[in-house]
């Protein structure tokens, strides 16, 4: 699927993107009875073109409902009641997520570390781009792109802490198994590094890329995955990634 288009005709941003997705689903809670797509991008200042894409989006995820031409919130969007709370944070992600899948077809994850281990916080999938075993994300770091990526960015005395309790096994027959061979970054300005990528080392047939999050000593990453016949898709994805994430995942990682 294509991105949309902005009202100036540029492409937008990812990140651009997820902030307008959020505008609509907002403008929709306005309105109990619901609003047509007319009225939503009236109220967000968005051209209609691109309001309809991002409202297909919200509604095929369940943030939003279409009934007789009119969109109202849906189930999705419960936790919104709280604007403070946990539940509001991981639906606020769920719509960022959401919208990168969207824009890059691919399936996105965040993934945080938190109480020494490999959280993977939530995870999106789109069309053509299933989500991965997501059971063996604390065990095989080693083996996601995103837990690379982590384990690129801990201390040494991290890692070996880290992989004591979490052995580099074999999860398929192309599993990195040197600590030696695991990739290394620096904390400070890590996006200026090059995506980390994995290649059916997690799960045969997908193919990975991940880039770093920092906050303070907190440390996360986005990741998508893709089946190997797209893995030629993936060097442009994650650069996309590398050049356009802001910190808005960083910020809400702390209130979920």
């Amino acid at each position: 699927m294509t991105g949309a288009v902005a009202a100036d005709g540029t492409a937008p941003t990812l990140i651009a993107s997820a902030q307008r997705a959020l505008r609509l689903l907002e403008a929709a809670a306005r309105y109990p009875r619901g609003a047509t797509a007319k009225q939503l991008a009236r109220d967000t200042d968005l051209a209609l073109g691109t309001a309809y894409h991002l409202l297909r989006t919200l509604v095929h995820d369940h943030y939003l409902e279409r009934d007789s031409g009119v969109y109202l919130t849906g189930p999705a969007v419960a936790g919104l009641a709280r604007q403070d709370g946990p539940a509001s944070g991981r639906t606020r992600l769920r719509v960022l997520l959401g919208a990168l899948a969207d824009e890059l077809s691919a399936a996105v994850y965040f993934t945080w570390y938190r109480h020494g281990e490999v959280e993977l916080v939530e995870a999106v999938s789109a069309p053509g781009a299933p989500l991965v075993d997501r059971h063996r994300f604390r065990s095989g770091a080693h083996a996601t792109a995103a837990g690379k990526t982590m384990l690129a960015l801990m201390t040494a005395e991290e890692r070996r802490d880290h992989l004591a309790r979490h052995p580099m096994v074999p999860l398929t027959p192309y599993t990195l198994l040197d600590p030696s061979h695991l990739p290394l970054l620096p904390r400070q300005g890590p996006r200026r590094a090059v995506p980390i990528t994995q290649f059916q080392e997690y799960q045969l047939g997908t193919a990975g890329a991940a880039v770093p999050i920092v906050a303070g000593n907190g440390l996360g990453a986005i990741s998508v995955s893709l089946p190997m016949a797209q893995a030629h898709r993936l060097a442009g994805i994650a650069a996309q990634l590398r050049t356009r994430l802001g910190d808005d995942f960083a910020t809400m990682a702390f209130g979920i």
